[in-house]
């Protein structure tokens, strides 16, 4: 895979908001396969697309390209032959720099940048009067994936944030939806009254209730759309820490998961546990490697790594 094929993958992976890494190696001390500007994209899977270096550099880069999902937070991967840094993978204090000593290397060092790519939060706007469409423009220019909605519009799996600014059209039908479905913020504008008047009539559980806010947005003295749009994205700016986002049926087929480990006995390397990670049975349990190299030399004599 060319960069140039890479770079159109990681385009097709943004448009259907799949998380990614861009793996880029930024410096290479040989002897190395990999050189400067080689690169490869770690998905949610554990699988890597593209290249920076043999399998045992790229199993490196697929364990800490699975950590920076599950953190966010891109950082900076050493690669060295060296004896033990300490902690594996552990990053060092203020630099956002990990060195990883990986005995698999063929001598040299590689410094590979991994940028965390994760989709913006996906917000819905339902209404087309003026307020709606502050919404939609403030929604956008604080970086948020704003989209208008229509009532009856499937709602995807990893929908965030759902505003009703419909001045009590369809508004019952679209707030019941969405919080059955498990919306972390769904808000409503209206006035106190007629938004109380309205959450009661809802068939919700207790708990579903209290993700319908109304009035939406804080009390900071709104009075135009531009203001309103703002108190509304203030508030849930606001309630994003407080509320971390529940598990829904389908919400986690792309995002971002726990990263499972397991230690290689053979060469010591700690390694993402996916479905390709290479492995054995052995005494009722699973044993996983770095690569078939290992597998092979464990398959041929396990008693030698009995200490594992």
């Amino acid at each position: 895979m060319t960069n140039t094929e890479l770079l159109t993958r990681a385009d097709v992976l943004r448009h259907g908001r799949t998380p990614f890494v861009l793996a880029t190696v930024v410096h290479a001390e040989r002897p190395t396969s990999a050189k400067p500007g080689d690169s490869a994209l770690v998905l949610p899977d554990g699988t890597v697309e593209g290249f920076v270096g043999g399998t045992c550099a790229e199993t490196t880069v697929q364990l800490q390209g699975l950590r920076v999902l599950e953190t966010g937070e891109s950082l900076l991967l050493r690669i060295t032959p060296g004896a033990d840094t300490g902690t594996e993978g552990a990053p060092e204090p203020g630099e956002g720099l990990v060195t990883v000593a990986n005995p698999c290397l063929s001598g040299g060092t590689l410094d590979i940048f991994l940028e965390a790519n994760l989709p913006p939060t996906l917000a819905y706007v339902y209404g087309h009067a003026p307020i709606a469409r502050a919404l939609l423009d403030v929604g956008r220019a604080l970086g948020l994936d704003t989209r208008p909605a229509s009532p009856g519009e499937p709602l995807p799996p990893d929908l965030d944030v759902v505003v009703i600014a419909a001045h009590g059209r369809d508004e019952e039908t679209v707030l019941t939806e969405a919080a059955r479905a498990g919306i972390p913020y769904i808000g409503l504008v209206a006035s106190p009254k007629r938004g109380a008047a309205v959450l009661a009539g809802l068939d919700l559980t207790a708990e579903q209730r209290a993700c319908v806010h109304t009035p939406a947005g804080l009390d900071i003295g709104a009075r135009t759309p531009g203001e309103i749009a703002l108190s509304v994205y203030a508030e849930i700016v606001a309630l994003r820490a407080q509320a971390p986002r529940a598990a829904r049926p389908g919400a986690d087929s792309a995002a971002p998961q726990s990263v499972a480990e397991g230690v290689d006995p053979v060469c010591g390397m700690t390694v993402a546990i996916t479905p390709a990670t290479p492995s054995l049975d052995r005494a009722g349990s699973r044993v996983y490697f770095c690569g078939p190299g290992c597998r092979h030399a464990f398959a041929d004599d396990p008693s030698r790594y009995a200490h594992a």
